[in-house]
């Protein structure tokens, strides 16, 4: 049974997620209670322990679920190429037509494809503002289970560094066979990006600021 969140145990287990302000004592003794008690788990280096949340108690978005994300993610990119590609004819088309045709001419033509562009870019607003490629409840889901995982890997990742920084502050090993030695992997280690993950959420608004 998991500890309640208000005992020293709770606390401590809160720890490994959220950083408190606890006297070093408990801190020891709930953690030797939550490890024996098989909540977190622990690897000896000499005379210390280290303390981790075990991982198989977070839920991690399944690869299924990544790659239709990544799908839709290449059919909007690519979507939104092509309607890009098109303005940028029909731009092309007026510079064009500027240097070949009377002014009467032009002013029609020009009216005629400025109409041409802003449903264009209509179409364009609607595919950055999401396209229904999948039911709109399941893309729902889809999407906040997501934003949760990166959420959630986000805040791991801040507390591993908060944690790994303090157990390496003075010690004299080197960090790089530290970490060999309790089996750690970064992120860049297995081939990821937090950074590239998190654009996934909404790429429509991140390419329209980046414009």
């Amino acid at each position: 049974m998991p500890p309640k969140s208000d005992s020293v145990e709770g606390i401590v287990l809160g720890f490994v997620k959220e950083k408190y302000n606890l006297k070093k004592t408990a801190v020891q003794k709930a953690l030797d209670t939550l490890a024996d008690n098989g909540q977190i788990s622990f690897k000896e280096y000499g005379k210390q322990k280290i303390y981790l949340a075990r991982q198989d108690h977070f839920k991690i978005p399944n690869n299924q679920e990544l790659d239709q994300m990544k799908k839709d993610n290449s059919k909007l990119q690519d979507e939104l190429g092509a309607q890009k590609k098109a303005i940028s004819e029909v731009e092309a088309e007026i510079r064009v037509l500027h240097s070949n045709m009377t002014l009467e001419e032009i002013q029609d033509k020009e009216a005629k494809l400025i109409g041409e562009v802003e449903e264009m870019e209509e179409k364009l607003s609607t595919l950055r503002s999401g396209v229904v490629l999948v039911k709109a409840e399941d893309k729902k889901v889809i999407e906040e289970t997501y934003a949760e995982k990166i959420n959630q890997w986000r805040k791991r990742k801040r507390i591993f560094k908060e944690l790994w920084d303090a157990i390496t502050e003075n010690s004299p090993k080197d960090l790089k066979e530290f970490k060999e030695e309790l089996g750690l992997e970064y992120d860049e280690d297995v081939g990821v990006s937090l950074q590239s993950c998190s654009e996934l959420i909404n790429p429509g608004k991140r390419r329209k600021t980046a414009r």
